[in-house]
């Protein structure tokens, strides 16, 4: 037994290279096998993986295009708010400088106003005191002209009567009157 013991275990080592050299074919064809299989399922999920990854880059890009329209959205939004505040500013704006420029027309106005007024007020006063003027003239001339036409109607009324005029009565009359006053201090020495 001794030499089959020795035996045995030369057997056994020749043998696994058998078995190895018989197994290799058929891992060989499992192998294959194998690959076939996984090739197909390494298609499938392959594809799987594929549509997923596709699909998740589909979605990363709505996300990503959702996102990017709501900033633009809110952009605009932003935009509309800031044109519609500075409308309402230039409009403010403006309403203040038209207010100032009323206030200030209205104040040159005025001023023109008052001046135009006194102007007037004086030419007024000018016309005024020169229709008085012309008035009191006329009057003086009227009165004296009054005094004239008296003077030739007493003259023609008293030659016709034969009266010697008034002025010449007085004019007679005040020397004696004189003469009269001169005697009487005279007889009292």
């Amino acid at each position: 037994m001794a030499t089959a013991k020795k035996k045995a275990p030369a057997k056994r080592a020749a043998a696994p290279k058998k078995a190895a050299a018989r197994k290799a074919p058929a891992k060989k064809a499992a192998a294959k096998k194998a690959v076939k299989k996984v090739a197909k399922g390494n298609f499938f999920t392959n594809a799987l993986h594929d549509a997923r990854d596709q699909l998740d880059e589909f979605m990363d890009s709505a996300k990503h295009k959702a996102k990017a329209m709501a900033a633009k959205e809110k952009l605009m939004e932003k935009r509309a708010e800031l044109a519609a505040k500075a409308e309402m500013d230039k409009a403010r704006h403006l309403a203040k400088q038209a207010e100032k420029w009323m206030r200030a027309r209205v104040k040159a106005d005025t001023r023109k106003i008052n001046a135009l007024e006194k102007k007037l007020s004086k030419q007024l006063k000018d016309a005024e005191r020169k229709l008085k003027a012309q008035a009191a003239a006329a009057e003086k001339k009227a009165t004296k002209q009054g005094k004239a036409i008296k003077k030739k109607l007493e003259a023609g009324a008293n030659k016709a009567l034969g009266k010697t005029p008034a002025k010449a009565r007085k004019k007679a009359a005040a020397p004696r009157k004189k003469a009269a006053a001169r005697k009487r201090p005279a007889a009292s020495n």
